[in-house]
């Protein structure tokens, strides 16, 4: 298991700190507020992603709108 490059044996180190500053009372409270903070991130990420693939498929319309005179063919 390897999340951002922190292996098993450094999130036990980190954790164990984190009782001694914090105490087990404060912990899980933390856990949550951590938690929630990540699964926001997580679904503004994956809705920003949902708007730059829509966008990406739209057909581009002002491409064809703003052609110049010059790159219109010649008429009579």
């Amino acid at each position: 298991m390897n999340i951002f490059g922190v292996g098993l044996p450094e999130m036990a180190v980190i954790g164990a700190v984190a009782l001694l500053v914090f105490g087990p009372k404060r912990l899980p409270e933390l856990g949550r507020t951590l938690g929630k903070t990540l699964k926001g991130f997580q679904s503004a990420s994956k809705e920003f992603e949902r708007e730059i693939n829509k966008a990406m498929a739209e057909p581009e319309v002002s491409g064809d709108a703003s052609k110049s005179a010059e790159e219109l063919p010649p008429g009579d």
